[in-house]
């Protein structure tokens, strides 16, 4: 253990002539900057800029330390998406989203009634997809990276051997899941159990995960996807009935796929493509509000808040219907993104009334046929640009440990539609385009973006929470665009979400006046408020230097130099 005074000097790092800042100072930097969900994750991610290291050597590095640091989303048992911009322009996105093994099949959570059962895409060994991340950081490495491989993950194996200092947001986290901890690890090691609640200053420190963060760094792939974590993971799925193989290990791949482009106001926008949903469900909603002037009404008054949530309800009913694994499922992309559809989708909003949901279905075109995550953004003094979302899906993913590995799996298969018409744990409604299938990717709102301005770069955004991470990148984007907010600000910002079904506008505490709430009330719209909505992180790149967001909603971290 160690005092309070070292928990809090881990807020704000000092070293070689760089700085972590947990603060809502809008200083400028020039050689490069990271902004993730954990400050020894941001400090991890500069020290290897700081070495000559690229974005993309600077993004696995994070990956690797978040696995450590963040257990509640950052992961080698998960997976995520990669945006990446090169300093000259060029673009590509990186699937490293989990699969589903191939011995699912699409009711494998309905019992003999054709219900669905609670809790099994939750929390059990049958909830885990086939993880990505490593596979992902690998490749994306080979392509991209400059450094040594074992020069990136060594930040994240001292980070679990020698341990790190535990946060009061992680402390709490820990100790609210403590009991389903102790149920579901009975007969393996788990690092987070112990009798005395976690406090902030604790030190955590992962033997195992140490271990097999080292069988990465020394085997790259192999050292996960074979030999003893692999082995490690096939038994830990024979001792609750899960589904994952050795052939689901050998088989599983990151894909490369062509980012979805898109403009708004005169920026171009670069996102994540299916199977995220979150790319087309942004250009969507950009396109939709484009014709107003947001800011002329201003943010989060009540002509915006009307607009934006109409807006945000037909392009989820789109998601409902439209969006899943593009290797599975023909999804209708052009069609989505033609300006005359979308156009087309907002002439049923009237500034006389709220749109009930449930006259609102998913759109129609000619010739169809048929909360935890996290994100870290990071540039490099070249102008190299990564933001990725990574993620469990929810805190702590199925809760289990893989025994002997030290790392905890996914519970990804909720993302499907186990059901048609049924809500997974986000409140999100699907049907046949993402129905579960073996070796298929699940659907994700995973919103990577990069956003360009006159061809250069100019903001890297991304969030998570779940079914909310579209619409908080939707709005931090209109913040700086529309409302001139700066990067600091423009995460701060109170935020709404809404998301077809259920039919309610769910705002921050203090995110509406008195007033506004009133004039939403009088036009019918249902207002149920909640806790906080995402934990986006993002950089702009401005004249005085590359300016970060870190959001205050948790111990996200802004680090530069």
């Amino acid at each position: 253990m160690v005092n309070l005074k070292r928990a809090a000097a881990c807020l704000f790092i000092a070293v070689a002539g760089f700085t972590v800042n947990t603060s809502a100072q809008t200083k400028g930097y020039y050689k490069g900057m990271v902004v993730c969900a954990y400050p020894d994750a941001a400090r991890a991610g500069l020290e290897v800029l700081k070495k000559g290291g690229n974005a993309v050597d600077a993004a696995v590095a994070v990956q690797f330390a978040l696995a450590v640091t963040l257990p509640q989303a950052g992961n080698i048992g998960g997976g995520g998406f990669m945006v990446y911009r090169s300093a000259a322009g060029q673009t590509s996105t990186l699937d490293f989203r989990e699969k589903a093994p191939a011995l699912a099949t699409t009711n494998m959570y309905l019992d003999g009634s054709g219900n669905v059962i609670p809790n099994k895409s939750l929390f059990t060994h049958q909830a885990a997809g086939v993880p990505g991340s490593v596979d992902g950081m690998v490749q994306a490495h080979q392509k991209y990276g400059k450094l040594k491989w074992v020069d990136v993950v060594q930040p994240a194996i001292d980070l679990a051997r020698k341990g790190f200092v535990v946060t009061e947001h992680l402390a709490n986290d820990i100790n609210r899941s403590q009991e389903q901890f102790t149920k579901l690890n009975a007969n393996g090691k788990n690092y987070f159990i112990k009798t005395t609640p976690w406090k902030a200053g604790d030190v955590l420190v992962q033997e195992d995960l140490a271990k097999t963060l080292t069988l990465i760094s020394d085997k790259g792939r192999a050292g996960f996807y074979e030999g003893a974590v692999a082995n490690y993971m096939v038994a830990e799925m024979k001792t609750g009935g899960g589904l994952i193989s050795q052939a689901d290990l050998n088989n599983y791949h990151s894909v490369w796929r062509k980012a979805i482009t898109g403009s708004y106001k005169g920026y171009k926008v670069i996102t994540m493509p299916p199977p995220s949903s979150g790319g087309i469900a942004l250009l969507q909603l950009l396109r939709s509000v484009e014709p107003y002037p947001l800011n002329r009404w201003g943010h989060n008054q009540d002509s915006t808040v009307r607009l934006i949530t109409e807006a945000e309800r037909r392009v989820y009913a789109d998601r409902s219907k439209y969006l899943g694994d593009p290797d599975f499922y023909k999804v209708p992309v052009d069609s989505l993104l033609k300006p005359d559809y979308i156009i087309g989708r907002m002439k049923s909003f009237s500034w006389d009334a709220a749109t009930p949901s449930s006259s609102i279905q998913p759109g129609s075109f000619a010739g169809y046929e048929s909360d935890q995550t996290t994100h870290f953004s990071i540039v490099d003094a070249a102008g190299n640009a990564v933001s990725i979302t990574t993620t469990l899906n929810g805190s702590f993913g199925n809760k289990i440990f893989v025994n002997g590995a030290g790392f905890l799996l996914n519970n990804e298969m909720d993302d499907f539609s186990s059901k048609p018409g049924v809500p997974n744990m986000y409140g999100l409604v699907g049907g046949k385009a993402n129905s579960i299938q073996p070796g298929k990717r699940m659907l994700s709102s995973m919103t990577p973006t990069i956003i360009e301005k006159n061809g250069k770069l100019f903001m890297v955004v991304g969030t998570p929470g779940g079914s909310t991470i579209i619409t908080s990148v939707f709005q931090t984007i209109l913040n700086v665009i529309d409302f001139g907010q700066d990067a600091q600000q423009a995460v701060t910002s109170k935020r709404f979400h809404h998301q077809w079904l259920p039919d309610e506008i769910q705002p921050e505490t203090a995110a509406f006046t008195d007033e506004v709430l009133n004039k939403l009330q009088q036009k019918g719209y249902k207002i149920k408020p909640r806790g906080s909505i995402g934990r986006v992180d993002a950089i702009v790149v401005t004249p005085q230097g590359y300016v970060g967001g870190a959001d205050p909603r948790g111990d996200d971290t802004k680090a530069g130099w």
